[in-house]
């Protein structure tokens, strides 16, 4: 049997050379330059990646702020529950201890959440975590030191959330 001939006996006509080539009507590829192809593509990487930096340190912003103003606003309800132990100091009873075990779980949650409370009495004054409301004679405690906290400071990842409210010794 010849290359031309089937097995059932037809015959292909013989491919020539003009066959092989493309059609006519084609259309011509443009000569591209690769190299500058290759460029654009890689442009449009670096830009795209920095769009996806820039959204993950937005989101990662947004849901920190979130957190911290969360955490801020449950600051009052920690101040009350503690004027209500003090006031409370000389009472006995189930009430007395469910606002205990209350306070302890609720600064347990936000230390849990990254939450630290801060009471510096004794430390020296430090104008980045505390805010001095006035200066006091105490000859207990040294002089630039914190002789007494009005109000608690707290911190949240190392950042000041709030500043202690204090005393300083002269």
């Amino acid at each position: 049997m010849q290359d031309n001939e089937l097995k059932n006996g037809q015959t292909v006509p013989p491919q020539d050379e003009a066959a092989q080539q493309a059609p006519a009507d084609a259309p011509e590829l443009p000569d591209l330059d690769l190299s500058a192809e290759l460029a654009k593509a890689q442009a449009k990487a670096a830009e795209n990646y920095d769009l996806y930096v820039r959204a993950v340190a937005e989101a990662d912003n947004t849901r920190r702020r979130a957190s911290e103003k969360f955490a801020e606003s449950m600051l009052p309800v920690v101040d009350s529950m503690e004027k209500a132990l003090e006031a409370s100091a000389n009472e006995k009873g189930p009430l007395k201890e469910g606002l205990e075990i209350t306070y302890r779980q609720l600064l347990s949650a936000l230390e849990h959440n990254g939450m630290k409370c801060e009471n510096p009495v004794g430390l020296k004054f430090d104008p980045n975590t505390m805010q001095a409301i006035t200066m006091v004679k105490d000859p207990a405690v040294q002089p630039g030191c914190v002789a007494t906290v009005f109000q608690r400071g707290w911190k949240i990842a190392d950042r000041v959330l709030r500043p202690a409210m204090v005393a300083v010794a002269q």
